[in-house]
């Protein structure tokens, strides 16, 4: 679907959503050119609900070089590599400190062993042993059992970034450029404007109506309240808690590889700001279900600097196995994240059925920071309508399967035909896995999906929970530190 009005560099362009993935097309865009881009955004940077207000996010480096043989996730982590190392707003924020993966259970370590592939890559010292894992980090930081814990080690290619600071940095750079941002009140969008059956901009909370030739909505897991997403988006919330750290223990922490069970948790390096230790549980995530006036079950994201009590019962028995010597420490902060699942964790970046000049890019789906580098270029890209037919595919809104017929056939080989003849050197390879996109060999219309699906997640019960079933939350102390995030 292109856009019913052409665009050139002075043409009006609103962002709705200044989180991580509206900061990164607000900078593309910048960069591009493009001289009248506005940021709409219903609170002061950094949004204390947006998923990259954090202190670190993993990170895992792609290769430098693409191959025929790359999957879409491949390519993607290469692209977004690229700019965690060469980009000047990014790269002082990637720590390449290394990276440890692993699981206790027959099932977990069958999930690493099809995703990471440890015993093929080169790159992984394997660990099996307790003594291997304590070895990772400075004597007395790992002190736990490991019970049946098994992974694999990466030294290097891998560790953590500072997501607040990419995230400003960001936000900052696309300032200087030109960007227009309105926070707080005259930058809560409250409706879309329609006019003639499509999007021509966003009314805030102060009455102000901003019109744009095109609108992106970037706003994550709050999308729905402004379109009609029509289950492309399920919002799925996680957990975090910090442990404050003494000066001295700061100072020991530091450089850390991260450590990642992906059936229990994980934790990086103190923060320099606070001096603080992030710790996420791991699981498939929660939901807030509820129903609407007209009977309909609905999932509504909120926002709280507590977690359930069972999150921090999963926290602290991750640090008995870890670092028991912090597991009774009292938490710091705590704070529900929350995220947008598509139905195959790829991301929604495409125009709505509905209106030609409205580009959707949600559905971070719990990967999407790591892409803040080269995300708003793919956003970019869809508004133009450049973007690579590779990754438009794998990024469409998701519509009724189409059935294997001749013609689909026939389309499928012209574009693989079109992919083969193109100029282009930075075209992405097309391989058998993304022609099946082309082919349907996906579920196709997000319309009666399972909302219970966890999405090849694991930990805690191993199912998607319901904060409405939650009996007991933390009750952390505020802190004027973080009154602003």
């Amino acid at each position: 679907m292109t856009p019913s009005i052409p665009l050139d560099h002075n043409s009006s362009i609103l962002i709705i959503g200044a989180g991580t993935w509206g900061c990164s097309t607000a900078l593309h865009l910048a960069r591009r050119g493009y001289k009248n881009v506005t940021v709409l955004d219903r609170y002061e940077l950094p949004s204390p609900i947006s998923a990259g207000n954090d202190i670190n996010k993993i990170m895992e480096e792609g290769s430098s070089t693409s191959s025929s043989g790359d999957s879409l996730n491949e390519t993607l982590r290469r692209l977004a590599t690229h700019g965690w190392l060469h980009d000047p707003v990014f790269s002082p924020h990637y720590h390449n400190t290394g990276y440890a993966i692993c699981a206790h259970t027959p099932a977990g370590l069958e999930q690493l062993i099809k995703h990471e592939k440890i015993h093929e890559n080169p790159d992984f010292d394997i660990l099996d042993t307790p003594e291997k894992f304590r070895a990772l980090m400075p004597e007395g930081i790992l002190t736990g059992d490991f019970p049946n814990w098994k992974g694999g080690f990466r030294k290097t290619g891998a560790g953590w970034v500072f997501a607040r600071g990419a995230l400003m940095s960001a936000f900052q750079e696309a300032s200087r450029l030109g960007v227009e941002f309105i926070t707080g009140h005259p930058g809560d969008a409250k409706t879309l404007l329609v006019e003639n059956g499509d999007v021509v901009g966003a009314e805030t909370a102060d009455g102000t109506r901003h019109l744009s030739k095109t609108t992106i909505l970037a706003s994550g897991a709050q999308a729905p309240d402004l379109v009609d997403m029509k289950d492309q988006l399920r919002p799925t919330a996680w957990t975090l808690a910090h442990i404050a750290l003494a000066p001295s223990e700061c100072l020991m922490y530091k450089n850390l590889p991260v450590l990642f069970n992906l059936e229990s948790g994980f934790f990086m390096e103190p923060d320099v700001e606070h001096g603080e230790l992030k710790i996420c549980d791991e699981h498939p995530g929660y939901c807030n279900w509820s129903t609407d006036t007209t009977g309909n079950r609905i999932n509504i994201p909120f926002a709280r600097k507590q977690i359930p009590k069972e999150a921090e019962l999963r926290v602290r028995e991750f640090l008995t196995h870890t670092m028991p010597h912090l597991a009774e420490r009292p938490f710091s902060f705590a704070r529900v994240c929350w995220c947008a699942d598509t139905p195959d964790r790829n991301f929604l970046i495409d125009r709505h059925p509905d209106f030609k000049n409205l580009v959707l890019a949600v559905g971070g789906s719990g990967h999407g920071f790591m892409h803040i580098t080269s995300v708003g270029g793919f956003i970019a890209d869809a508004m133009e309508g450049t973007l690579d037919e590779v990754l438009k595919q794998a990024f469409r809104w998701y519509v009724l399967r189409e059935p294997i017929t001749f013609s689909l056939l026939l389309r499928c080989f012209k574009i693989f035909l079109r992919h083969v003849l193109s100029a282009s050197h930075d075209k992405l390879p097309l391989n058998k896995q993304m022609l099946m996109h082309h082919l349907g060999r996906r579920p196709e219309t997000a319309v009666g999906r399972d909302w219970t699906d966890v999405q090849d997640r694991m930990g805690g019960p191993n199912k998607v929970m319901d904060f409405g079933d939650v009996q007991e939350w933390t009750d952390i102390k505020p802190d004027r530190r973080y009154e602003s995030q």
